[in-house]
């Protein structure tokens, strides 16, 4: 069996197994997600799916991200809504500098090109992956340790550890 009959083979049986396999992170917009997917960054998305909730309640526009108050020296606003999903200094910035580049850049919106994603801060490529299969439907495939372990495994790759392998 080649590679590529076995990858099509795991595919079919992973859709017989997930039939209604969806993204864990709960979100109403476009930039939600975006933002979940950034705060999921060494977190479950169990937790994220416990911090949105209030965080989208106080900051439902990116209007009102873009406008919280954030200071160097200061604790930021958006921190206290994000603290349990570690690192969340750096998030809180990250955050913040997304939605005033998505204003700023992009009129309100998330684009829906790698390369533009790939601009905006925090966003990798497994972010912009998961934005551009879930919110606009193109082809993209969400890399982390674990698919890459499981690559590895299934003999799809030999000792890869590169995502675009």
């Amino acid at each position: 069996m080649t590679k590529k009959e076995r990858a099509a083979a795991v595919t079919e049986l992973l859709k017989s197994v997930y039939p209604e396999a969806v993204c864990a992170l709960h979100y109403t917009h476009d930039y939600e997600l975006l933002f979940a997917t950034r705060l999921s960054a060494q977190c479950t998305d169990a937790r994220v799916n416990l911090v949105t909730p209030a965080l989208f309640a106080r900051y439902p526009t990116l209007d009102a991200f873009a406008e919280a108050d954030v200071a160097e020296a200061e604790p930021e606003e958006i921190e206290p809504y994000i603290k349990t999903c570690g690192l969340f200094r750096t998030k809180a910035r990250d955050l913040k500098a997304c939605a005033m580049m998505l204003i700023a850049n992009y009129g309100g919106r998330v684009p829906d090109t790698m390369e533009e994603l790939l601009k905006l801060p925090g966003v990798g490529r497994k972010t912009a992956n998961l934005i551009l299969g879930d919110i606009f439907g193109k082809p993209a495939i969400v890399c982390d340790t674990h698919c890459i372990r499981l690559s590895n495994r299934l003999g799809f790759v030999k000792n890869a550890k590169d995502p675009v392998k």
